[in-house]
């Protein structure tokens, strides 16, 4: 796939969609025919809050789109590095509206946006679907404020929703962390995203946590996780499946747990499980195949 990337594809590079930290920056991919409008599908990227970029190999799954039909729009964010909950869903936010305002200029169809990431990625892509109507999670001042930032799909990969239920869900599938690598502590991926101990925060924790925004009209949405996760616990992932069939119904959720599969990984990307995920793209926000 190093061709999409090369001098004569259609993308562009390192677009800026705020400008309040130079992390915010997006690139913007096009299919190699047509001329739209295209469908969106806003990649977001992994790595613990702490790492990972829009241009790592995290991005490949989502240009399979390209071939389609679907623009990709891969995001950059603040990382925990530089700010805290919830400055990377403010972000998003940000991006997803800014698309949106530019969606003319740039070929792309406003009524069709799915976010899709794993692991934080997937963590900020389920925020994303379930916030929109948020504005304690909301930055407007970051641009494009008449715009909304809904999306119409969500594809989540194994992203952790419960912070404090991590640990012992590791532990009841036999992987708890090795002493120092635990969730619950001070300096844990989720310690540092909040700004403070998981453990000494329930009420912010409970802020953080995806289930908490589940309403009625969530937009459909695809969980995928693997059994063997080492590191963020499936049970994770059941959890918000769960609450999502509760409260918007049956028919907005569809929960894949990948046997022995782990955090991410090969089992991800077959040909066959790629297939299940435009799939479920395209069915709801029917591009052309």
């Amino acid at each position: 796939m190093t061709d999409i990337v090369t001098p004569d594809s259609r993308h562009l590079f390192d677009l800026a969609y705020a400008t309040l930290s130079p992390a915010q920056r997006l690139d913007l991919y096009w299919p190699s025919e047509g001329s739209g409008p295209f469908p969106v599908i806003v990649s977001i990227h992994g790595g613990a809050f702490l790492g990972g970029d829009k241009r790592d190999d995290q991005v490949r799954p989502m240009l399979e789109g390209l071939a389609r039909g679907y623009a990709v729009a891969s995001l950059n964010y603040r990382l925990s590095g530089e700010a805290h909950f919830p400055a990377l869903i403010h972000d998003a936010k940000a991006a997803i509206r800014w698309l949106r305002a530019n969606s003319a200029a740039y070929r792309l169809d406003p009524t069709r946006f799915a976010a899709w990431g794993g692991s934080a990625g997937g963590y900020l892509a389920l925020m994303v679907g379930l916030t929109a109507n948020r504005p304690d999670l909301d930055d407007l001042s970051l641009g494009a404020p008449e715009e909304t930032c809904a999306v119409q799909a969500v594809v989540d990969w194994f992203g952790p929703t419960d912070f404090l239920e991590m640990d012992a869900q590791l532990a009841e599938s036999g992987l708890a962390p090795a002493p120092g690598d635990e969730h619950n502590g001070p300096r844990s991926p989720e310690s540092l995203l909040l700004g403070t101990p998981i453990t000494g925060a329930p009420e912010l924790v409970a802020r953080a946590n995806p289930e908490t925004y589940v309403y009625p009209a969530a937009p459909p949405t695809l969980i995928q996780h693997g059994l063997r996760d080492p590191i963020v616990p499936h049970q994770q992932s059941i959890g918000i499946a769960e609450t999502l069939r509760a409260t918007a119904g049956a028919e907005r959720v569809t929960l894949d747990l990948l046997p022995g599969a782990g955090h991410g990984g090969p089992a991800f990307v077959t040909a066959e499980n790629l297939e299940r995920v435009f799939a479920f793209l395209d069915q709801h926000l029917k591009a052309s195949p």
